[in-house]
């Protein structure tokens, strides 16, 4: 090996190298391999775990939002962070799902709410008010300020 050198944000190595029998130079460069899991559909499929087709369906959820691109960005970036985490090789698409919305009630949300609707599948007007409903208890749980003690007076 000639000369080894990190490129772009770590994300890769450039090694410079020379064969042993014709001295030649070339250079090759290193990759680390993302494993992330496979994800296990309703019906039983396995598909491998695609970035994109998770930032398009948050992208969908947040359309004519105020949501910027960058948050979504770092939202599928945190997604994918705690599936690196996680070091299973398959995760349900229901328990992926819970994951997103997660992310998605502390976004925006109405981008919840949509989301929420296509991946519980609502049948009806009922289903979606009840979610907004729970959405609504639990901004309110949120909210409210814990009850601050009294002072009291000492009688002299």
């Amino acid at each position: 090996m000639v000369d080894s050198r990190v490129g772009r944000d770590g994300e890769f190595i450039r090694r410079r190298r020379e064969c042993l029998k014709c001295h030649r130079r070339y250079t090759t460069y290193e990759y680390i391999e993302d494993v992330l899991p496979h994800v296990v559909k309703r019906d039983g499929r396995r598909e491998p775990f695609d970035r994109q087709k998770l930032r398009a369906s948050i992208l969908k959820s947040c359309e004519k939002r105020s949501v910027g691109v960058q948050a979504v960005d770092d939202v599928v970036g945190e997604i994918e962070s705690q599936l690196h985490d996680r070091a299973e090789k398959e995760i349900s698409s229901e328990e992926l799902g819970k994951i997103v919305m997660e992310h998605l009630q502390k976004l925006d949300p109405v981008a919840y709410v949509r989301f929420a609707s296509v991946y519980r599948k609502f049948k009806d007007v009922g289903q979606f008010v009840e979610e907004v409903r729970g959405l609504q208890s639990h901004d309110k749980a949120k909210a409210a300020p814990a009850a601050k003690p009294k002072a009291v007076a000492k009688a002299k």
